[in-house]
């Protein structure tokens, strides 16, 4: 992981897919991408936006919000419930 060479602290990552996608240190923009990112996905009918925003904002959002970090969990928990196989 990248460092900041004054603070000495980590920069924060979210993993997605298998990529590691780097977020801002401070935590106001992190928060101002994430609900941007939930915002414009919830108008995905237009061109260049699309909801695929939205989760990826929920992602950003959980690195700092047990809240959002909750709701992510419980849904991935129901969304692998639903789709298991029965057999």
């Amino acid at each position: 992981m990248d460092k900041q060479p004054d603070s000495g602290r980590p920069n924060p990552r979210i993993r997605l897919l298998g990529r590691e996608i780097a977020l801002p240190q401070s935590r106001a923009p992190r928060i101002a991408i994430g609900l941007g990112l939930v915002l414009l996905g919830s108008v995905g009918f237009l061109p260049v936006l699309g909801f695929w925003m939205i989760p990826l904002g929920l992602f950003v959002l959980a690195h700092d919000s047990p809240t959002v970090r909750r709701f992510n969990r419980r849904s991935g928990v129901w969304v692998r419930r639903k789709f298991q196989k029965k057999g």
